[in-house]
């Protein structure tokens, strides 16, 4: 049987007025839901700038209580367009604990549920320890009327063990909100290295666990305030991919982009009866992977 879904992805480039970002991806959402998509899925972070290039405390400022004013905002978008939404939040928990938080609504305005980014970077220009504690939630799906949404936040795109307990968990796909770019130092080859890594690592989770693969990166030069390097020229290169990691939609890397694409979550069952991947791991040999290292 078939079961298509209309995915519809924004890939935008952000200001400094969080206001006005918001207008835009409003806008935005609600032409994707009148051309008939069904699900909308958001960059990380992008109701701001991405803050994280630089330590500094008046950041946390950005952050806010879940539930709270953005999710409010959010909630009546999704119910006004009629879609699930993914997005990507800055969460104050509490004062001096913020999480980077992944939000997903239904299509009456509800949270269906969110997800606290698990693996926090820490690399020149991505100085995000200094603001997120790593998520507690856990590697659960989120339960929606278009699927289980396996969300992910940007650097968990690295990690098979996330995509796999996402899989094993009955998520229908996975979904990446992303924030990640070139540093203009870097030589085009070796830009171009760390691009294809980036999408071929997911393409990899696709291919592993029999899932199509949603991938929403931001685009544009966002400046370093401290300008102690040259700022962040994020690569866009939004992707979806199918369950066998074939492309059905690539976005550009130097423009702001909506689209919509069909996906066919159906496929994923007649893939995992060609390459049974679920059914041949060898779980009893895996329990080193639960170790930071093998001596």
């Amino acid at each position: 049987m078939e079961k298509k879904l209309k995915v519809g992805i924004i890939q935008q480039s952000n200001s400094s007025d969080v206001a006005q970002n918001r207008e835009n991806l409003k806008a935005k959402i609600l032409k994707l839901a009148k051309d008939g998509a069904e699900l909308v899925v958001l960059q990380e972070l992008h109701d701001s700038l991405y803050f994280c290039q630089i330590e500094s405390t008046d950041n946390f400022d950005l952050a806010l209580p879940i539930p709270g004013e953005a999710t409010e905002f959010y909630s009546q978008v999704a119910k006004e367009a009629g879609i699930v939404l993914v997005t990507s939040l800055f969460e104050k928990r509490a004062p001096g604990l913020y999480h980077n938080t992944a939000v997903v609504f239904e299509k009456d305005g509800s949270m269906a549920g969110k997800f606290r980014k698990m693996h926090i970077p820490d690399d020149p220009a991505y100085y995000e320890k200094f603001y997120f504690t790593p998520g507690d939630l856990g590697f659960e799906p989120i339960q929606t009327s278009v699927g289980k949404l396996g969300v992910l936040v940007c650097w968990d795109q690295w990690y098979p063990e996330a995509a796999r307990l996402m899989a094993l968990k009955g998520a229908d796909m996975l979904i990446y909100p992303t924030a990640i770019g070139w540093e203009s130092t870097d030589t085009d080859d070796e830009k171009e290295r760390q691009r294809e890594a980036w999408i071929t690592v997911q393409r990899g989770h696709a291919v592993a666990n029999g899932l199509p693969v949603i991938t929403v990166n931001r685009v544009g030069l966002e400046l370093d305030p401290s300008e102690q390097t040259n700022g962040i020229l994020f690569w866009g290169s939004s992707f979806v991919a199918g369950p066998q990691g074939e492309f059905l939609y690539k976005a550009p890397c130097d423009q702001e982009t909506t689209d919509i694409i069909e996906v066919d979550l159906a496929r994923s069952e007649q893939v995992r009866r060609w390459w049974p991947f679920l059914r041949d791991r060898r779980i009893d040999e895996f329990g080193n992977l639960t170790k930071r290292f093998i001596d």
